[in-house]
């Protein structure tokens, strides 16, 4: 039904490859291509040992748009699912405009010198994409991604308006190793040091990192310290969520985390900027990047649960209404299946969602796209069938206060 390109070949890549192939009725040619032709041909011998689907290889630069659509036309691609860089989604945009095809991710653009992610320069692409005849989906993992359908299935189905949000996020994984990031250690990194921000009131309003703390009780998983931080999908769904009055991004951290990422601060680990070392520039994170346990590598030794959703409040039937729409995920299970830990597991199968719905038509239009711009029930329904089932909780309605 479709010929799909995957580009990016690290842990969530190597999910949603084996997914797509699992729901080889609907991508009927696979090619998945990176930098290192060698971690695309491991994921693809994985996939043909397992399930006996052949997946096609290739190499290519992401940064490079040319070549990129070089092999756009070679493959025949009909969707692009980006899962490299989120430095290169810009430039994998403009390869699908190229060359006149779909085009999918699951992290906004986030500048290489900068520490800063926006929707900004996509959204920008919109005219251009429509001209094309293309849609363009961003943010199809789980955050953002999955609480975007979240929030939009409250809106079309369970509240008449919705005043709250909190997105709450929580990694309850053990890994055994006294430090490590569960995605790529320089994005995570930079993510979780800079200033939170959220929006109440019709502005934003900044806060120094870690500066809010609340405590939360995690279904399947317990109390744990929950932090404020900025997150991409509070920029989009504050454009497309009506009567909002506040959202918030919170993520769970143990202390021994913030302690080990404090101390790199403190010594300018985490910095961004070239720094002369031995008469040769280097970047500290990335430095950094190269000490840290590999994320695709953590999946063997990490157990436990990690549970994220959305709490919403608003009104139903002139009511005041609060639910909780969450979902909770084995790392050994995930393990088990796709021999992924369960942060790759979270945002590979939505990306593999994604592309399935635009494939058969579900999810169509042109342009560049939000998820919550869709209808939530058919993505709703794909997550109950391939792995991530969810539950919704009654709760009194307390966010505003």
């Amino acid at each position: 039904m479709a010929n799909l390109l995957i580009i990016g070949a690290g842990g969530v890549s190597q999910v949603a490859t084996i997914k797509c192939a699992m729901n080889s009725e609907i991508f009927t040619k696979i090619t998945l291509a990176s930098r290192t032709k060698s971690k695309c041909d491991k994921i693809a011998t994985i996939i043909k040992e397992r399930l006996g689907v052949q997946i096609h290889t290739a190499q290519v630069d992401a940064d490079d748009s040319e070549a990129v659509a070089r092999l756009i036309q070679k493959s025949g691609a009909e969707i692009l699912l980006n899962l490299a860089l989120p430095y290169q989604d810009l430039s994998l945009m403009d390869a699908c405009l190229r060359t006149k095809i779909h085009y999918i991710d699951t992290a906004n653009y986030e500048h290489p010198s900068l520490a800063k992610f926006e929707y900004k320069e996509q959204w920008a692409r919109d005219e251009g994409f429509k001209n094309a005849g293309i849609l363009g989906l961003l943010g199809s993992g789980f955050d953002p991604g999955v609480t975007n359908v979240f929030c939009a299935y409250a809106k079309q189905n369970l509240l008449d308006e919705i005043h709250y949000i909190d997105i709450l996020d929580c990694n309850a994984g053990d890994h055994g190793y006294a430090f490590a990031t569960n995605f790529n250690p320089e994005i995570n990194l930079r993510e979780v040091s800079a200033k939170g921000r959220y929006w109440q009131d019709g502005r934003w309003i900044e806060t120094e990192p870690m500066a809010i703390k609340m405590e939360w009780d995690y279904p399947e998983v317990g109390m744990r310290d929950s932090y404020l931080l900025y997150h991409e999908e509070l920029e989009s769904l504050v454009k497309n969520i009506p009567h909002l009055k506040r959202i918030r991004f919170f993520m769970t951290f143990s202390q021994s985390y913030l302690t080990h990422m404090r101390c790199l601060e403190n010594v300018g680990m985490l910095g961004i900027k070239p720094v002369l070392h031995q008469g040769r520039e280097i970047v500290p994170i990335e430095f950094l990047k190269t000490l840290l346990p590999d994320p695709a590598n953590l999946g063997e030794r990490t157990k436990g649960f990690t549970n994220i959703g959305c709490v919403i409040r608003g009104t139903k039937d002139g009511a005041d209404r609060q639910i909780y729409i969450y979902n909770v995920c084995d790392h050994e299970e995930c393990y088990r299946e796709t021999l992924s830990q369960a942060v790759s597991y979270t945002t590979g199968v939505p990306a593999m969602i994604g592309a399935k719905l635009i494939a058969k038509g579900i999810w169509s239009g042109v342009g560049v796209k939000n998820m919550e711009e869709f209808d939530a029930k058919p993505f709703m329904e794909e997550l109950n069938t391939q792995g991530l089932p969810w539950k919704i909780l009654e709760m009194e309605p307390n966010l505003g206060e």
